[in-house]
């Protein structure tokens, strides 16, 4: 990979991630006040709203974000079209799917246990229509390698719900005495649970206004023969988009369908859904990576060195993404106060396999430009589809008899698999030369360090964590010595240079 290609994909990559981190870290400032204040049945409902969310992000945005960077980076093409073309066929099915929500809201909100919160999922279908107009929106800004002006609206939508979560849980309480119809307000949504998503719904919405330069794009046209291809382009990237989303939340979507008791069910989904926000830290590697590597990889497609773009990218996502892993599980003692009611944290022996599952979905995401760049992105609808047959199957089997642990392991398989076909048929596809060998020395340092840790836990937990941060040091040492001197970071490298 050229020094200078690395370069650039290091400084977006740092600017998209420091968007994530920061935004993820003030999230969980949020966490362990909504686990303070709501109890595991009401956090059941945050988990299984936000799951439906996701699902229906990628159902409005049906591929559409990968779509752009393919055509906006094809040569013959008019960029311009192609931007405007998206922003129309995303926001005409937006509203088409809100203007049936609302004609069928009595059928869907009976179907999913809000027949008394009807309003829970009118709130829902704004933000999902939102959210996928957004989406091509941000990927325009990540096209034009637009990092700054895309950090400052995630924060722009971060901070005021942050602030307005903190004032609804930590504040407004306190106010009942002199404000009764705040008491009366915050009961009526479950305790403050329902204010979650109108919070949500108002910072959505605040985001729109700073896209205005943006949406003046939708006045560029729209060719309906162009829009023809993207969408042949595009619909096997949605169900590529739709199983791999199901093997995210699909525990999260049928759990209370799948266990005998609806209420035990929601207390049980709330403490799954809660620990998996620990887990979630793997998940921000794997994004911020996403944001940056995605348009670096469509832009030089046509690149000579591309497969060693590739293996590279591969190599080290690994990298860091192990060191993730273990710097979660090896600091867990600490971690595990961000859930902050006793009662969350039985549920804490499902990060090590969710995260493991994640990694494989990152490994996966890095996998699939092979047919991706190849315009075959039926393989990918393929195998997300064998990995989603393999995880519900898991979940429906076992999740009646062992719970919620279930949902980890049958995402981990589910992944797994994907992760797996997409290796080997890649290889007799479009052969990528991936430094197996380099990525095997990594898993089996971390292999050795994560038994280590096991036979350190029974130990006085500040103990162990002294032994597992002298064990993060051994693996930062030999990533340092082989991979990553420090005389090529910058700022603290040209001290390295100059000695």
């Amino acid at each position: 990979m050229a020094a200078g290609k690395m370069a650039t994909l290091a400084k977006d990559t740092a600017i998209y991630g420091i968007s994530s981190i920061v935004g993820r870290f003030l999230n969980y400032l949020l966490f362990p006040i909504h686990t303070m204040y709501i109890n595991p049945d009401g956090y059941g409902t945050v988990t299984e709203l936000y799951a439906w969310a996701a699902f229906l992000f990628v159902l409005l945005t049906f591929g559409m974000e990968t779509t752009f960077f393919r055509f906006a980076n094809k040569e013959g093409e008019n960029e311009s079209m192609v931007y405007s073309t998206a922003l129309r066929l995303v926001g005409g099915v937006g509203l088409m799917f809100l203007a049936l929500v609302i004609i069928f809201l009595g059928p869907i909100s009976g179907q999913l246990h809000y027949s008394d919160h009807k309003e829970y999922i009118v709130c829902f279908a704004i933000i999902a229509t939102l959210d996928a107009f957004q989406a091509i929106l941000f990927s325009r800004l990540r096209q034009q390698h637009r990092p700054i002006k895309f950090m400052a609206l995630k924060m722009a939508f971060i901070v005021p719900n942050v602030l307005l979560n903190l004032f609804v849980f930590w504040l407004m309480p306190k106010m009942f005495d002199r404000f009764p119809a705040l008491e009366d307000i915050y009961f009526r949504f479950n305790e403050g649970v329902g204010l979650i998503f109108f919070i949500n719904l108002t910072c959505t919405v605040l985001v729109s206004f700073g896209f205005i330069k943006e949406l003046k794009g939708i006045t560029f046209g729209f060719d309906r023969s162009l829009a023809k291809r993207m969408l042949g382009y595009a619909w096997p990237i949605l169900l590529l988009g739709l199983v791999g989303i199901l093997n995210q939340v699909f525990d999260k979507i049928a759990f209370l369908h799948i266990v005998p008791d609806i209420e035990w069910g929601k207390n049980q989904l709330g403490i799954y859904g809660a620990c998996c926000k620990i887990a979630m830290l793997l998940a921000l590697l794997t994004q911020a990576f996403r944001y940056a590597y995605e348009p670096f990889v469509f832009g030089g497609s046509k690149d000579k060195n591309s497969t060693d773009t590739l293996a590279q990218g591969m190599k080290y996502f690994v990298i860091f993404g192990i060191l993730a892993f273990l710097a979660v599980m090896f600091y867990m003692p600490i971690l595990k106060f961000l859930v902050a009611k006793e009662e969350y944290r039985v549920g804490l022996n499902v990060v090590p396999i969710v995260m493991l599952a994640e990694l494989f979905m990152g490994i996966y995401f890095n996998l699939s430009f092979w047919y991706k760049l190849n315009d075959q992105t039926w393989w990918g609808a393929v195998m997300s589809s064998i990995g989603s047959a393999v995880m519900i199957t898991i979940n429906i089997v076992f999740v009646p008899k062992y719970g919620y642990i279930a949902c980890a392991w049958g995402g981990f398989a589910g992944y797994g698999t994907c992760m797996l076909l997409s290796y080997f048929i890649g290889q007799k596809k479009n052969p990528v030369n991936y430094p197996l060998m380099d990525i095997f020395k990594y898993v089996m340092l971390a292999a050795v360090l994560y038994v280590i840790y096991l036979a350190c836990k029974p130990l006085n937990e500040w103990i162990a964590m002294a032994i597992d941060t002298v064990l993060i040091g051994i693996y930062l040492a030999y990533l340092i010595k082989k991979d990553l001197p420090l005389a090529s970071l910058p700022v603290i490298g040209k001290y390295f240079k100059k000695n």
